[in-house]
């Protein structure tokens, strides 16, 4: 009974996921103008502190969700796990850059475009890429390459690109930031999944949850955080954060042509690419930036923009068989051969 109530809370979850975005988003930025009259205090605000626990929790969730053999893919075939994950972190930064100065930005908006464009994928991608018919199994391996690289990666690409424009920026401190929220709980999540089939069990019903749910949760964090800066956003923020996810997007699926990947895996290095893991970069720059909230938001308004163009792009994907998987198709036989 259990088992079938979280299926189904699962399932609608996951199916209005941008729904329930809004819907909480709303409630985070009307919460004092609704609540505030009754006494009712602020949780959104209270939480604002543990933000970095929470994807810590989710981290760890998502570490005990990590099938074996996905693992060991990243051994097995590290050429092209490596390759797609290069392509990765080397376009979104660069695009987020480039964009970012095209559009006219500079100091906190600047910051928050950059931290969409150097962290590490999103774990969606890997749903978005069983949808578009991709290779899930390669979508994983790239996953979870860029997010155990992050520690090496990000603070060196937000150095060089931004760093040196911000007061005391510690490239030291955004790798201990990633170390104990991002790898050390995968890596202790998967660790103890592999030894105790019980945590595994458990994680399986209750991790995706748990990881959507934080996710939410953190957005709105920043909304309520950021009540008063909601109206001066400037407009062409929009415009450079979808110029970066389709960017992002035709960047990855040129990059796995360069690779010669075949079809599916070109579908998953382009939603791998395009989707970045906001509810990180909106902690990292709650985390970094406590006085800017604005560095905050691009990450959180990203969130929307990738879920929506991502779900649009796997739709449109799902109903086109890749040429590989209809030469299958062709060839296999239409009815089981009859004996004698």
């Amino acid at each position: 009974m259990l088992d079938r109530l979280l299926t189904s809370f699962r399932t609608v979850l996951e199916r209005y996921l941008v729904v329930w975005l809004v819907l909480l988003c709303v409630v985070a930025h009307r919460w004092p103008a609704w609540f505030g009259s009754v006494g009712l205090g602020d949780p959104f605000q209270a939480t604002r502190p543990f933000l970095g626990y929470l994807i810590a929790v989710t981290m760890l969730a998502i570490g005990s969700l990590l099938p074996r053999d996905e693992v060991l893919q990243v051994v097995r075939h590290w050429p092209s796990v490596l390759g797609g994950t290069a392509v990765q972190y080397i376009s979104m930064p660069l695009l987020a850059y480039g964009l970012g100065h095209l559009f006219g930005f500079s100091g906190p908006w600047m910051i928050g475009i950059m931290m969409v464009g150097c962290v590490p994928g999103a774990m969606a991608s890997n749903v978005l890429t069983l949808v578009a018919r991709g290779n899930v199994s390669y979508s994983v391996s790239l996953t979870t390459s860029a997010t155990l690289l992050s520690p090496l990666v990000v603070p060196w690409t937000l150095w060089l690109t931004v760093g040196r424009t911000v007061h005391d920026f510690h490239a030291l401190k955004v790798c201990w930031e990633l170390l104990w929220m991002v790898v050390l709980p995968v890596t202790a999540g998967y660790t103890i999944s592999c030894i105790s089939t019980r945590w595994r069990a458990v994680a399986t019903r209750i991790g995706p949850i748990l990881a959507n749910l934080v996710i939410l949760w953190i957005i709105a964090v920043v909304v309520a955080g950021s009540r008063q800066l909601l109206t001066q956003i400037p407009a062409q923020l929009l415009g450079a954060l979808v110029a970066v996810n389709i960017s992002g997007y035709t960047a990855g699926y040129c990059g796995a042509w360069l690779l010669r990947c075949p079809e599916p895996m070109r579908r998953a290095l382009t939603l791998e690419v395009g989707m970045q893991n906001s509810g990180l970069g909106t902690a990292l720059a709650i985390s970094l930036f406590p006085n800017e909230p604005e560095t905050a938001l691009p990450s959180a308004m990203y969130a929307f923009g990738c879920m929506f163009t991502g779900t649009i792009l796997a739709r449109f994907w799902a109903g086109r068989i890749a040429p590989q998987q209809q030469r299958q198709a062709d060839s296999a036989p239409t009815s089981a051969p009859v004996d004698g």
